[in-house]
């Protein structure tokens, strides 16, 4: 009973030992981040940045809308993401368990009998026990609040995967689905070409019939109308295969997809605002989650630290016994005590565990500036996309028109007698090409946009 004062003083350091811990403070490593992407379009970055934009400000096209909070809701790799992010979460409150009392109760009843013997006298006897038990493992060194700061850490991590998977999600289903839209504007391009050229068959025939032509360019007139007849089926697979892909991103088995808007009236903003670079460290989700794994192997190294030093836990235990023989008495039991361990000899295994706790953190830190590198890439390859991409769609544009007035003119000086069908030939075919060409395109400078929005770490954003 003397040593009772003992208890509150141990307790009182073992709470003054849980501010401090053993292992390194976290910093985020030096990384060297640029005044301006490469490909910027002006000298001078801002703060205000396409990732900003959440997704339906974007996409203006309501069934894309639509089909994006489908697949939020039901697709599967975002369901198997927040299922991590619930694993990490209970293992997170697990670890922050362990800094606290262990606390269980036992019970135990029992009664015997026995009958009278010539030699010996029956008896009959009754025992009850109830009693309550504590084990605290005290964090003198910070042990179990290095594990709780890595469970921590590692459930953040989870949730920017989570939302990491999310952005995936919205820039790849964009983008199918404006490849969507661009096989059904080829599928009308290689339709209404061929209804034209259709139509030019069957003049081409009657002149001939007429003897005003010859069967050659009958023949010309019937290769032209089998080179677009042959695209439509080829068509009609790239589309039935992108409404499957469509689909299971959406977390469907493979089946139809309602159109929504043609894909030359989608139109994205023409302004593409980069922001500042310094800014993707925090809003890229892959960075963040890189960062934060980085976090958990920094706690690590200091819970493989910890085992260096003594283990110290308290117990405890208090109960109520009844027992009764021909007689009846109870007693009331308690104990309280304090146990300590400590290596002393281990063979290295604890110094092991201390190296291989600071290569993983040194992983962490080399695979955090790769992210970090790799988004300033992806970042400045989409600025390029995208400025690129418009050019060349503006040239394809007025290569169009130009084939398109060439092939006109193609058709009325072979009516007028004054060149042969294979100069019809040769101008249909450069037009065919060049419709083709422009609506690829078209969906080029799209997709680069959708590509620039992922990379600078929008889309995520609820």
């Amino acid at each position: 009973m003397r040593y009772h004062f003992l208890i509150p003083a141990f307790l009182a350091t073992a709470g003054m030992a849980q501010a401090g811990g053993i292992g390194p403070k976290y910093k985020r490593p030096d990384v060297p981040v640029p005044s301006a992407y490469r490909g910027a379009t002006t000298d001078t970055a801002t703060a205000e940045s396409l990732g900003d934009v959440q997704w339906f400000t974007l996409f203006q096209d309501p069934e894309l809308q639509n089909l994006v909070r489908t697949a939020l809701a039901q697709n599967l790799d975002i369901r198997i993401a927040a299922a991590r992010v619930a694993q990490a979460q209970a293992q997170a409150g697990g670890a922050r368990a362990e800094q606290f009392p262990n606390i269980s109760a036992s019970g135990s009843a029992s009664r015997q009998k026995s009958a009278s013997t010539p030699f010996f006298p029956g008896f009959e006897s009754n025992m009850s026990q109830l009693g309550l038990s504590s084990i605290w493992q005290l964090d003198f060194w910070g042990r179990y609040r290095k594990a709780n700061e890595a469970a921590r850490a590692t459930l953040a991590a989870s949730d920017w995967g989570r939302k990491a998977v999310i952005s995936s999600l919205v820039a790849n289903l964009a983008s199918a689905y404006f490849q969507l839209r661009e096989f059904d504007l080829e599928l009308d391009i290689a339709q209404r070409t061929l209804a034209a050229r259709r139509e030019s068959l069957k003049l081409t025939q009657t002149l001939e019939h007429n003897g005003a032509t010859s069967m050659l360019d009958v023949r010309q007139a019937e290769k032209l109308v089998e080179t677009a007849a042959r695209r439509i089926p080829d068509l009609e697979l790239h589309i039935a295969q992108q409404e499957n892909l469509i689909s299971v991103l959406l977390g469907n088995n493979p089946g139809p997809i309602t159109r929504g808007q043609p894909l030359l009236a989608m139109q994205l903003s023409p302004a593409v605002p980069e922001g500042l670079p310094s800014t993707l460290l925090e809003r890229r989700p892959d960075i963040r989650q890189a960062e934060m794994r980085l976090v958990a192997a920094n706690a690590q190294v200091g819970v493989a630290k910890s085992m260096y030093f003594p283990q110290i836990s308290l117990t405890g235990s208090a109960g109520w016994q009844a027992y009764s023989m021909t007689g009846l008495f109870d007693s009331k039991v308690y104990n309280v005590g304090a146990n300590m361990t400590a290596p002393i000899f281990d063979f290295g295994r604890i110094r092991s565990g201390v190296r291989l706790s600071e290569a993983q953190k040194e992983e962490m830190v080399l695979t955090y500036r790769q992210s970090v590198q790799q988004a300033f890439r992806e970042v400045s390859d989409s600025l390029v996309a995208v400025r690129k991409n418009r050019e060349y769609r503006e040239r394809q544009a007025a290569l169009t028109n130009s084939a398109s007035e060439a092939a006109k003119l193609a058709d009325i000086r072979y009516k007028g007698g004054a060149s042969s069908y294979l100069e019809v030939l040769s101008s249909q075919t450069d037009l065919f090409d060049a419709e083709i060409g422009l609506a690829q395109a078209q969906l080029n400078e799209r997709v680069a946009v959708v590509q620039l929005y992922n990379a600078l770490g929008g889309g995520w954003q609820p």
